[in-house]
């Protein structure tokens, strides 16, 4: 189903959406967005036998090996019990191997396995060969614009909490 249009609950035809204003139009782009992504994890379950934010890390420890888990939550934004879960399922798949770190022998570094250099190239029906075709048929400057618009609204998301909490 594309963005511009949907299905029209009462009378079962296509409608173009309600004028909802600027915000709750961003709003529900967001929305179809983040369905999207879902979506695409679960069919990326199916097709590679791994979910998106694991491809994710896969990708990033291919280009980066030796991370410890702690900065790979870093560089994914992440707190790092969220990431535990994701890098435990990967470790049991045999797609990931963590090592001691030789300067420090209490810290594991994570590496890719053979298994996982082999998931780690471009591959079709994936979220980032979306995000590739997209980013290629747009000027830069307008994917700069919208990585303003995105980390701006990150930053205030990740700030939400903490003044709320600050208030108290």
């Amino acid at each position: 189903m594309r963005v511009a249009r949907q299905i029209s609950v009462l009378s079962g035809r296509e409608t173009a959406p309600p004028p909802l204003g600027e915000l709750l139009e961003f709003m529900r782009l967001l929305w179809t967005l983040d369905h999207g992504l879902q979506r695409t994890s679960k069919q990326m379950a199916s097709s590679l036998g791994i979910t998106g934010p694991q491809r994710m890390v896969l990708r990033i420890l291919g280009r980066f090996p030796g991370l410890t888990a702690g900065r790979l939550a870093h560089i994914l934004c992440v707190h790092p019990s969220t990431l535990s879960g994701v890098l435990k399922r990967l470790q049991r798949k045999g797609l990931i191997e963590r090592c001691a770190d030789p300067r420090d022998r209490r810290r594991a570094q994570l590496g890719l396995t053979d298994t996982g250099r082999r998931l780690d190239m471009e591959s079709p029906g994936t979220v980032e060969a979306a995000i590739q075709k997209t980013l290629r048929g747009l000027p830069s400057s307008r994917v700069n614009a919208a990585r303003e618009v995105l980390t701006a609204l990150a930053d205030a998301l990740d700030d939400g909490p903490k003044r709320r909490g600050a208030s108290r």
